[in-house]
């Protein structure tokens, strides 16, 4: 309700800091522009106030690619919206009749170029492990991704909720989830791909909230509630395993105090495995002058 709008914006400018800060309002959670045009202008119309005084700097929406026009792009552009993200999924046409997606990858195409027409900063959300998906469909569809050069992407592992078709199909042993452990090696795959082509990767996983948690709705899936720190850690794995190939005993391994979490592993997975693999003992010391992902080893 607009209503709810203006009192959110008003509740979080209490917390934010006054000066170097970037603020948009972003209307997410479901397709913005598949609603009425005359409620995205009412909602819209309540942060109309806030950018012209400067307190927000603009608004950002999530949407489906079958539901952008000419006629909405221009309104969503007179309230002040910024960045459009869309729910791409896959580009694998497949896979997106196989999950009643109600688009088509040529849609993605077509909306693709109409915002970037509008001068919009386009963001693109890709899904693993939908129906139908196997992990070389997931691998074209972040080729065709990049392919069309968003400024950054969403990787979002499906997962299978309570009270959706996706249950129903997952109960009657029609659709199999991933695995944690293969989702995280796919979206490692994929995180790698998309840095290589300079695409920002923003997100890798869903946030965690009070309905999205194995304790709430999440029948299945490779849920997780740090799933984009156990995508940094595989990375880190293969590094620091490539790095120590060859050698015996003990080694300390040298990374930049912001990455040892990562480095070291989930419950010290990477260090267990290490030592499982080639019976090497590894110690994660920290470096200031390394930068992110960057190593070097001692052995004593």
């Amino acid at each position: 309700m607009p209503d709810d709008v203006t009192d959110t914006i008003e509740e979080y400018l209490k917390t934010l800091p006054e000066t170097d800060r970037n603020i948009e309002v972003a209307f997410f959670g479901g397709s913005f522009t598949g609603i009425p045009i005359e409620e995205q202008s009412a909602l819209m119309h309540r942060v109309e106030p806030y950018i012209k005084s400067g307190e927000i700097d603009g608004i950002r929406l999530s949407t489906r690619p079958d539901y952008i026009t000419d006629e909405i792009l221009a309104n969503l552009k007179n309230y002040g919206v910024t960045t459009i993200e869309l729910g791409v999924q896959s580009m694998v046409d497949d896979v997106l009749k196989a999950s009643n997606r109600g688009h088509t990858s040529q849609d993605v195409c077509n909306a693709v170029k109409l915002i970037r027409s509008y001068g919009f900063s386009l963001g693109l959300q890709m899904m693993t492990g939908l129906p139908g998906d196997t992990d070389e469909h997931s691998i074209e569809t972040a080729k065709r991704i990049i392919a069309l050069k968003p400024d950054f992407v969403r990787i979002y592992p499906t997962l299978t909720i309570k009270d959706t078709y996706l249950e129903k199909m997952y109960h009657k042993g029609e659709y199999k989830p991933q695995t944690l452990t293969e989702a995280v090696e796919l979206s490692k795959e994929l995180l790698l791909m998309f840095e290589d082509a300079g695409v920002g990767v923003i997100r890798i996983g869903l946030q965690p909230t009070d309905e999205i948690n194995e304790d709430a709705s999440v029948v299945a899936g490779p849920f997780h509630s740090s799933f984009g720190e156990l995508v940094e850690s595989a990375i880190y794995y293969d590094i620091i395993a490539d790095t120590v190939s060859g050698l015996t005993g003990d080694v300390t391994v040298y990374v930049n105090p912001k990455e040892v979490s990562k480095a070291t592993g989930n419950k010290r997975a990477n260090i267990i495995k290490i030592k499982e693999k080639t019976g090497i003992n590894i110690k994660i010391a920290t470096d200031c002058s390394l930068k992110r992902r960057e190593v070097r080893y001692t052995c004593f």
